[in-house]
């Protein structure tokens, strides 16, 4: 997601359609337009966002988050979300693989995923 009042740009939908379309093995995945960028949804809970320059991110938590600094991401500002690695969105097994550990943090909610 961009800044509140960012408008939306042509990067952030193409990434969300791309992101969504590599995902759709897992099944129940979506994306909604929010503050100039993208959610990204599992079975309506957000697990990834795509900010308004396209950049996309996954949810972590305490316990995932070194995983993804170990990978050189950024965090998205304050928020429990880290940029996706190259690699993972050039590779379907990677992605899909980091996208279920993203899934199973939403699911445990706010409470365990600060960073």
């Amino acid at each position: 997601m961009g800044n509140k009042g960012d408008k939306l740009s042509q990067d952030s939908v193409i990434s969300a359609e791309e992101l969504v379309t590599k995902l759709s093995p897992i099944g129940g995945i979506s994306s909604k337009k929010m503050f100039g960028g993208h959610g990204i949804f599992h079975d309506g809970k957000m697990f990834g966002i795509i900010d308004s320059k396209g950049r996309a991110f996954f949810r972590v938590n305490a316990a995932t988050a070194s995983d993804f600094e170990k990978k050189g991401t950024e965090q998205h500002r304050r928020m429990p979300y880290f940029s996706i690695p190259i690699e993972f969105l050039e590779t379907a097994e990677e992605l899909l693989k980091w996208a279920r550990k993203s899934i199973e943090v939403s699911k445990q909610g706010m409470r365990t995923s600060a960073v």
